[in-house]
Parts: structure tokens; C-alpha cells; sequence
């Protein structure tokens, strides 16, 4: 299963940048497609007349020690438009004759950079001549190659942006993907429209019903299986199959006890009810709580989850007799933080519940009609489905639930106090009308023990934290600045409504340096 590559497209080489795919997510933004290759695949890569444009990723190496097995030059040599980003701008100076070396002042973080001269690629960017961008680098170019201008400069960068408008090679040691840097969006517009002529070509419209084709395509007259979590990934995976194939598409929900509360009387109200699909109900709670009994590693529990749910999964999946495809909802994000697509530098945080989870003796092919899709590019495809804006609009839940936002030994009186919290925490940003503000949020179940008073009382209950951050892709995130009567109301809420809460705290770490997540 894949998107049409027939398109004109960008292709994105990724040399490990934390924010590749946000480049990818925004020329797709402007309309065209995009792809992601890793630099270490490019050479087993065929590009094709349909990339009509190139752009070279940031990344953590050192571009002097690059060499021919780590970056193809025939990249250089194909006439199509590249453009250099922050170590990519490092790659083209040096294979294009210029010297790069560590710089005496690296910049991280907000710098300024001054128009020197007029250039195709910084048409409507610079505001007054100067802007804002945002840097990551400790390297920087200090010899322009031959034939290459410069188009800006930074206090300590002195070629910001260049060009060689005849091999049509630009580059910029800012990243204007971020929305950090001001008018970065023009940089990647100008590329894509004004210097590699492409014309509009991508929606999710189109897309719906190609990837309707495709499933039909794919499966034939075979069943398939999904596991429905009533998240909006598997969510939208079932209705572009229930739309594809109807009742040869048979969904598997089981509920781990670790679902927020209410979760599983929706699922089956809007799968099995409302639109009318296959849809079998397996309550394994028990078991689950049973299996994670006195385990408190992290990565333990997410495997005591994964294996347990794909044992029980591929119990009832034997009872549909003849099936040959199972459904997953793996997003493009998926697969390249677990290392699966690009091949990239990037480190691999921690285990990803989404990926690599299917079992081979149960000898199925996979259907991933989603792998090359963007969160906010499900959501519009849902949207496109027909599926309930309660569904779509809904914050991301992890695979193993409750359990990783409950550090420490689980329990089942702990799961109770835990999705009691979170109900609480979520309906009141409905109430004040800020949950579509949030990228997400919940509430956690802190290991630790604190004392209280509550009336002539003296307490000694658990500690909650309240998570809620603003991100466009879940890579990068800043905490919600809550305003204080909102706090206050939410924290009274929970203390005098919840027996076995005294004590609640608000989460303002960013991503990086931590994860969402708690675990």
C-alpha cells in the first residue's frame, strides 16, 4: 500500500534531523506531494522524472567528515533544484568546492539574519530586511563555493542563505520549516513553486478515494482484520475499509482496562451501532491487570501489553475462518521514529506499540493504508470518511493506555483513581472550550505518596500530574499556559472529588528534553 508516486513531487533526503518531517508535512501543506528517503537508501533509490525537486535535511553529522558512502554526489549531478537546510546547506557548499569547519560561535536557538542581495528563493520572506530565524548548528560554511552568492547574512554565519541560480543549488543554514523562523514558509513556497515550477497536486480528497482503489486493489474479494482501538488512527483505518470492502472487514476491539473511561461504550456505540460494521468485543481487562502485577518497568509493561494484546488478538482472529490481510493504522511518524522507513541518524527514544507487532506464524500480509500519512492528514482524511468530529478531533492515546501515564506498580484501585482524574481533567477543556487548542493532554498517577489536610483531617494519598502540550506532529511540543482560575478550578475539582488524590501539579517541561509521555 503506498501513495501515488506518479506525482510531481518533492523528495526529502533525511540526514537525521528531529525536524525532517516537518519539511515533508510542509510542502504537503502547500498542495504538493512530498516524499521521505534516507540518505543511507538514496542509492538503491530511483529517482524518477516525477521528483522535481530535491531538499537536503539537517542532521547531527559533521560535514567534513562526509564521504562518498554517507552522501551520493550523483544528487548533483541530475539538474533537478536543491535546496540545502542547515547541514544540507554544509553538504552543497562542500561537494560544490566551498570548506566547512566547526564554527568558533555556534548558534542555537532565535538569530537574526540581513538581506545582502535579491534572490527567486526569499521572495516576500525578509520583513524590513531582517528576520528572525531559527538555528542548530556548531559547523558553518567560512569558503563560498565558486560561482555561489550570497543571499544573507547572520552576526555569526556570514553565508545564511547562497545560491547558484545555474545549477539551481540553494542554501540555508537556518531551518525555515519551523515555526519558529519568521516567514519560513516562503522558503519552502518559493522552492517548490517559483524555482521547481510544480503545480498543485495534493489533497485528501483525491486521496480518499485512491486509497479506496488501492485497498480494493490489494485485497480482492479476501477478508481483513483490524484491531479498533476507537483512537482516530484505527478509527479512520476501519471506516476507509468499511468503505472499501464492507463486510469483508472484520474489527477486533479489546478493551486492556487500561482505556479512558467511557472508551469502550463509544467504540461499540459508533462501530457496531452507527455505522454497522463486524465488530467483536473482547473484555480482557482482568487479564491484563493480572499480567502487569508487580511490574513497574517501562519497557516490561509496554511488552507484557503488546504480546498480551497480539496473543488475544490472534485467538479471535482464528475464529474468522479465511483471512488473509490485517489492517493496521501505522501513521508515516510511526514507522520513522522506530527506525522502520528511513534508515535515518535519529536515536530511538523507546519501543513504539505500533510497529513490528505482527506475529509471523499468523502468516497475514498487511494493509497500511495510513504509513505515508501525517496526524493532521488523518484527521482530514477521517473528516473526508464521514466520521464523527468527536472521533477525529480526539487527542492521541497510546497503545499501552493508562498504563504508561502510571509510573510505577499498577493497580487496579490505581487504573480507577487514574481515569477519574483524566475524565476530569478532559471534560473541563471541553467546558472552557480549550481541548481543540491542545495537542494533547491528560492526567498521570505519580508513584508518590504525599500528605494533606482536608478538614480536621490529616491525608496520605497519591500525587497527580496534569500534561497538556500545543505541537503540530507530536515531535516537538511546549507545555499549555494554562491561565490560574483554570488551574485552580481543575485542581479543586480533582482533590475534593477524588478519594485517593490530595495533591495535583502541572507539567511545563517541552519536548525536547523530555517526551510527551511519561513512559
Amino acid at each position: 500500500m503506498s501513495l501515488n508516486i506518479n506525482l510531481d513531487k518533492i523528495l526529502i533526503i533525511d540526514f537525521g534531523s528531529q525536524f525532517t518531517q516537518l519539511i515533508v508535512r510542509r510542502v504537503r501543506e502547500l498542495g504538493v506531494f512530498s516524499e521521505l528517503v534516507s540518505h543511507k537508501k538514496i542509492r538503491n533509490f530511483h529517482i524518477k522524472e516525477s521528483v522535481k525537486g530535491i531538499i537536503l535535511s539537517g542532521g547531527p553529522l559533521n560535514v567534513y567528515e562526509l564521504n562518498d558512502r554517507l552522501f551520493d554526489k550523483k544528487i548533483l549531478t541530475l539538474g533537478i533544484p536543491i535546496l540545502g537546510i542547515c547541514f544540507g546547506h554544509q553538504i552543497l557548499s562542500k561537494f560544490n568546492g566551498g570548506r566547512v569547519k566547526q564554527s568558533k560561535h555556534r548558534e542555537f536557538g532565535l538569530a537574526r539574519i540581513f538581506k545582502k542581495n535579491e534572490s527567486l528563493l526569499t521572495k516576500n520572506f525578509f520583513n524590513k530586511k531582517i528576520n528572525k530565524v531559527w538555528m542548530s548548528h556548531s559547523d558553518q560554511v567560512y569558503r563560498l563555493p565558486k560561482k555561489f552568492k550570497v543571499i544573507a547574512s547572520s552576526k555569526n554565519s556570514k553565508y545564511a542563505i547562497i545560491e547558484n541560480t545555474n545549477k539551481k543549488f540553494f542554501g540555508v543554514q537556518f531551518h525555515p520549516e519551523v515555526t519558529h523562523t519568521d516567514n519560513g514558509f516562503k522558503i519552502i513556497s518559493n522552492f517548490t513553486f517559483r524555482i521547481c515550477k510544480i503545480k498543485k497536486n495534493w489533497s485528501l480528497k483525491d486521496q480518499k478515494i485512491q486509497l479506496i482503489n488501492q485497498i480494493r486493489s490489494q485485497v480482492g474479494s479476501n477478508k481483513v482484520i483490524c484491531a479498533l482501538s476507537g483512537g482516530v488512527d484505527s478509527s479512520v483505518v476501519a471506516q476507509l475499509l468499511n468503505k472499501a470492502i464492507g463486510k469483508k472487514l472484520y474489527c477486533i476491539f479489546v478493551n486492556t482496562g487500561l482505556l479512558r473511561k467511557y472508551e469502550e461504550n463509544q467504540v461499540i456505540k459508533t462501530f457496531k451501532q452507527r455505522l454497522k460494521m463486524n465488530l467483536i468485543y473482547v473484555n480482557a481487562e482482568r487479564e491484563f491487570i493480572r499480567n502487569l502485577k508487580n511490574v513497574s518497568d517501562p519497557e516490561k509493561k509496554r511488552k507484557i501489553i503488546g504480546n498480551l494484546f497480539i496473543k488475544i488478538f490472534e485467538k479471535y482472529s482464528k475464529k474468522i475462518k479465511d483471512v488473509k490481510y490485517l489492517a493496521q493504522g501505522t501513521l508515516y511518524p510511526d514507522l520513522i521514529e522506530s527506525r522502520s522507513v528511513t534508515g535515518s541518524q535519529t536515536s530511538k527514544i523507546k519501543s513504539h506499540h505500533n510497529v513490528g507487532g505482527l506475529p509471523k506464524r499468523m502468516k497475514l500480509k498487511l494493509v497500511e493504508p495510513l504509513k505515508f500519512l501525517f496526524k493532521d492528514e488523518v484527521r482530514k482524511l477521517g473528516l473526508e470518511l464521514d466520521l464523527n468530529k468527536e472521533i477525529i478531533q480526539r487527542h492521541p492515546f497510546p497503545g499501552p493506555g493508562l498504563a504508561i501515564r502510571m509510573p510505577g506498580v499498577i493497580t487496579k484501585e490505581k487504573i480507577n483513581i487514574l481515569k477519574e482524574a483524566d475524565f476530569y481533567f478532559i471534560e473541563a477543556l471541553k467546558k472552557h472550550n480549550i481541548y481543540h487548542k491542545i495537542w494533547q493532554a491528560y492526567a498521570a498517577l505519580l508513584p508518590v505518596k504525599t500528605v494533606g489536610v482536608m478538614g480536621d483531617n490529616r491525608t496520605y494519598e497519591y500525587l497527580c500530574l496534569l500534561r497538556a502540550i500545543t505541537s503540530e506532529d507530536g515531535m516537538t511540543a511546549d507545555f499549555y499556559e494554562f491561565k490560574k482560575p483554570f488551574i485552580q478550578e481543575i485542581s479543586n475539582k480533582i482533590v475534593n472529588s477524588i478519594k485517593g488524590i490530595n495533591r495535583v501539579v502541572y507539567d511545563i517541561t517541552s519536548k525536547p528534553p523530555s517526551t510527551i509521555e511519561l513512559e
